[in-house]
C-alpha cells in the first residue's frame, strides 16, 4: 500500500537523511518541503529525478497547500544551529517554530494524517537535573539570545498536545539531542562540523570556555531509525521522548579525538563561552528503550570516521571548483 509522506525541512541535515532512508521503501512517496535557508538542494540531488520523490520550495511560516492526500508528516523545519537562529534571525526562528507547527498541524487535521514534531534537548535549557528525562520541565532563560529556539520549540510542543486534546490529531513529539553525520553543513557552527572542518583545513581547533562542558553525540543513522520507529509506534504513545546517545563526552575530549584522527600536530585554542550555552547535556533514553525498543548502535569513534570522510570529500570538491 502506497504511503505519501511529507517531510518539512527535508533538504537539511537530518531531513535529507530521513528522505533518503524512507525512499528505500518502494511503497513510500516522499514530498520534501523546504525554503533552503539552512538546507541545500545538493543534499537531495540524488533523489530529485525519482518519480516517487517531489521537492517543493516553501516556507512553513506560510500555510501549506498540498494537492494530494498526506498520510504522515515529519516536521523538521527550523534552523537548528546557534549561528543560524540567533541575532537578526531570532524572530524568523520563533515564527518558524510556532507558525510552522500550526501550519503543519492544520495540514495534518485536513488529511487525518499522523504528524511527528522534532523538538530538541534545548527545551531543558541549563539543566539542574542530570541526565535529563522527559518529565524534567527544564531551566530555560526565556529572554536570552537562544530563547527564540528554546522557547519556540517549547511552544511548538504545547501546540501539538493542544491539537491532540482538542481535535484528536495523531501526534508524536521527539526531543533530539546533539546529532552528527554526513550531510551536515560545513559552516553550520555545530561543534562536530566545526572541529572536523578546522582539522581538515590544518587549523587549530577552537573551543569555547574551558572545554569541560559535556554533550552526548548521536550518529545520524541511529537517529533516523528512532524517528521512523516513533512514527510507527502505537497511537497512544505521543511522547515527548528523548532521542540521543547517552554516552557523554566533554568538548575537549571530542576535540582531542578529532585531532588524533585527522592531524595530531594541531593544537586547541580557547575563546569565551557564549551566553546561555549549557554546561552539560545527556539524555535519559529509558522511555525510548521501553516504547520503541531503540538505543544507539554506533559509537562516537566509528561515527566520526564516516563523518570525517564525508567532510574531506566535500571540502575537496569545493577546492576543485
Amino acid at each position: 500500500m502506497t504511503k505519501t509522506i511529507l517531510i518539512t525541512g527535508g533538504t537539511g541535515f537530518i531531513g535529507s537523511n530521513l528522505c533518503r532512508q524512507l525512499m528505500r521503501d518502494e511503497n513510500n512517496k516522499i514530498i520534501c518541503l523546504d525554503n533552503n535557508y539552512t538546507g541545500s538542494l545538493s543534499n537531495i540531488e540524488d533523489l530529485l529525478y525519482n518519480p516517487r520523490f517531489q521537492f517543493i520550495e516553501h516556507d512553513v511560516i506560510h500555510p501549506l497547500e498540498i494537492n494530494e492526500k498526506i498520510d504522515e508528516i515529519y516536521n523538521l523545519a527550523c534552523p537548528a544551529s546557534p549561528p543560524a537562529y540567533q541575532g537578526r534571525r531570532a524572530i524568523f526562528t520563533t515564527k518558524t517554530c510556532v507558525y510552522g507547527a500550526i501550519n503543519t498541524l492544520e495540514l495534518a487535521r485536513k488529511n487525518d494524517a499522523k504528524i511527528l514534531q522534532t523538538s530538541t534537548s534545548e527545551v531543558y535549557g541549563e539543566p539542574l537535573i542530570h541526565p535529563q528525562a522527559e518529565n524534567y520541565r527544564g531551566n530555560v532563560n526565556p529572554i536570552g539570545i537562544r530563547a527564540c529556539y528554546d522557547e519556540g520549540k517549547r511552544a511548538a510542543e504545547s501546540l501539538f498536545f493542544d491539537y491532540n486534546r482538542i481535535y484528536g490529531t495523531k501526534i508524536k513529539v521527539v526531543r533530539i539531542f546533539n546529532t552528527y553525520g554526513p550531510y551536515m553543513d560545513p559552516n553550520d557552527g555545530r561543534v562536530v562540523s566545526n572541529f572536523i572542518c578546522q582539522a581538515l583545513r590544518g587549523e587549530n581547533l577552537t573551543i569555547y570556555g574551558n572545554g569541560t562542558q559535556t554533550r552526548s553525540f548521536c550518529y545520524v543513522d541511529d537517529l533516523i531509525e528512532a524517528l521512523i520507529k516513533t512514527m510507527a509506534s502505537e497511537d497512544d504513545f505521543l511522547g515527548p521522548v528523548n532521542l540521543g546517545n547517552p554516552a557523554e563526552f566533554t568538548i575537549i575530549e571530542l576535540a582531542n579525538l578529532v585531532i588524533k584522527k585527522i592531524n595530531p600536530s594541531l593544537n586547541i585554542i580557547s575563546k569565551p563561552l557564549p551566553d546561555d550555552d549549557p554546561t552539560q547535556r545527556r539524555p535519559d533514553i529509558s522511555l525510548a528503550k521501553q516504547k520503541l525498543n531503540w538505543q544507539p548502535k554506533i559509537d562516537l569513534s566509528a561515527g566520526l570516521d564516516v563523518t570525517i570522510k564525508y567532510f574531506a570529500d566535500k571540502l575537496n570538491q569545493e577546492v576543485a571548483k
